[in-house]
């Protein structure tokens, strides 16, 4: 198996791209059931469409000299969110390690060392609502059952993307760590760069890293625009990606809102090119909602070494 380094383990840069739902919707036609695209890895009319996102990713990231990190199509792809799409845990298990196969046979088609894929997660519940919150070993748990049925299965990281609970995150980690696979822990944060809480996102990472002694690989933030958190970023050595939505809207206002709001491209390209920057931890920049490869082209023209 070829040797791979992980974002937090070389100076290189890398792309991601976390607006596959909208992507697919918007760009591609195709309707998601429940918004939730993971069932569509059943789908072999489907399954061509999700490797040839991957491979515009792909694309885009070596005509920049970028290296990419391709997730796979799972970040509802657990027991409560999958559960009223008709899923039981067999046939849940069985549609991780299938999206896996997926993304570890296009990253096989290369002979390039910096793609990698990411076993895709997501929090437990609605990630944009206000909601008591899991204990840590709850979310040990209960992240470990998805992490684990794809461990072995030639995955090189987890992706545990809008996490805005620090006790959910915290367990993801240590799941991840179970397993013995890396993960990077990605949190969600509204206008004012905090956690919906109030919690501030580097005190985030802090109260994580405290509670597992710093076995997460690395952090993000996603889902949000630019402008709702960098006047918080200070430079945190921890925090090493941003992924980004195209638009300034809120949640709430993206959540009402009847038309894609894709933002402009050059303008986020520009933004995001300037906070690696400033902040030249960061090594992993994509797109979240709202974006599509036009966005892309722009920020790796921007990052590119």
């Amino acid at each position: 198996m070829m040797a791979r380094l992980l974002p937090h383990e070389t100076d290189h840069r890398f792309l991601v791209f976390a607006a596959t739902g909208t992507d697919l919707i918007f760009n591609r036609g195709i309707e998601l059931p429940g918004f939730a695209s993971f069932p569509l890895v059943e789908d072999p009319k489907v399954q061509p469409i999700i490797v040839d996102q991957m491979r515009d990713l792909m694309k885009v990231a070596a005509e920049a000299g970028l290296g990419c990190i391709i997730d796979t199509l799972t970040w509802m792809a657990n027991r409560d969110r999958a559960a009223s799409l008709g899923y039981d845990a067999e046939r849940l298990a069985a549609l991780n390690r299938k999206a896996v196969a997926l993304k570890c046979d296009l990253r096989d088609e290369t002979d390039r060392d910096d793609v990698l894929v990411a076993l895709c997660i997501g929090p437990s519940r609605d990630a944009y609502a206000r909601l008591a919150p899991m204990t840590v070993e709850a979310a040990r748990s209960y992240h470990a059952v998805q992490i684990g049925s794809v461990a072995g299965a030639g995955i090189d990281l987890v992706n545990a993307y809008t996490f805005n609970q620090v006790e959910e995150a915290a367990g993801a980690v240590l799941a991840a760590k179970d397993c013995g696979v890396p993960i990077a822990v990605s949190f969600v944060v509204e206008t004012d760069g905090c956690l919906d809480n109030g919690t501030g996102l580097e005190e985030a990472i802090d109260q994580v890293d405290a509670i597992t002694d710093e076995a997460a690989a690395y952090f993000m933030v996603n889902c949000a625009h630019p402008d709702h958190f960098n006047h918080v970023l200070t430079g945190h050595p921890r925090l090493q990606g941003i992924v980004v939505n195209a638009s300034r809207c809120s949640h709430a206002e993206l959540d009402g809102a009847t038309e894609l709001d894709d933002g402009d491209p050059k303008e986020l390209g520009a933004e995001v090119a300037r906070l690696v920057r400033t902040y030249p931890k960061i090594s992993v920049v994509g797109g979240c909602c709202g974006s599509d490869f036009r966005h892309m082209r722009e920020m790796a023209k921007g990052i590119a070494d």
